[in-house]
């Protein structure tokens, strides 16, 4: 009976000595995989690596889409490296829009502050949801589908709270991809259903070439 309780014991220290609670990224590394950054020293960590403060102020919402999104991913919060949890702040001027987007690694979930956001989200059958969100209202997008945020508050801002199952949920804008690069005019006509004059003004707006 002595002789388990010795090797339970054992088991439970190693355990405990292998046990591993958090990894606050090492960004100067310049090193990242798919599972994350490199850990910072433990004994070189204070309280200040596991808080964040840079939400508490508003975004600069003076550009073409009337929004600003202040992440809190894994490259601005090291904290969040390996912890699978991230988040971000929403500010929609009057007439803000995030356009049709993906996070190809997290679902996102969103929480209105204050204002009034119509959002909503096109699943892989190609059906839509939609729905107008109020103050305290939260609305949760699937991993990798299209989805968007619009200020519905008419002429007031409006302000969303957005986490992810991600440090790092990685972003694609649908208008960007398509207009905002330099894939040729020709191509990008045929796979859009988009005439010459279109596509050209589009790419002219978004800073396309081709």
């Amino acid at each position: 009976m002595l002789h388990i309780f010795f090797l339970l014991s054992l088991i439970l220290t190693s355990a405990h000595v292998l046990a591993q609670d958090f990894c606050v990224a090492n960004l100067a590394s310049g090193i990242v995989t798919p599972s994350g950054y490199p850990c910072k020293m433990e004994t070189n960590l204070t309280s200040d690596d596991f808080a964040f403060s840079g939400l508490g102020l508003a975004g600069n919402t003076s550009n073409i889409i009337n929004a600003s999104v202040t992440p809190a991913f894994v490259a601005q919060y090291p904290g969040v490296n390996g912890l699978g949890i991230s988040a971000a702040r929403l500010d929609l001027a009057p007439g803000g829009v995030v356009p049709m987007h993906t996070h190809p690694g997290a679902t996102e979930l969103l929480y209105v502050v204050h204002g009034h956001i119509t959002a909503g989200f096109i699943s892989s059958a190609n059906k839509v949801y939609l729905k107008t969100l109020n103050k305290g209202d939260v609305m949760v997008f699937p991993q990798g589908l299209l989805h968007f945020q619009i200020n519905a508050a008419g002429r007031r801002p409006s302000l969303a709270i957005v986490t992810f199952n991600s440090p790092n949920p990685g972003l694609q804008i649908l208008d960007f991809a398509l207009f905002a690069n330099d894939l040729p005019s020709s191509l990008l006509e045929k796979s859009t259903f988009l005439d010459d004059a279109q596509v050209k003004k589009l790419k002219g707006v978004l800073g396309g070439t081709g």
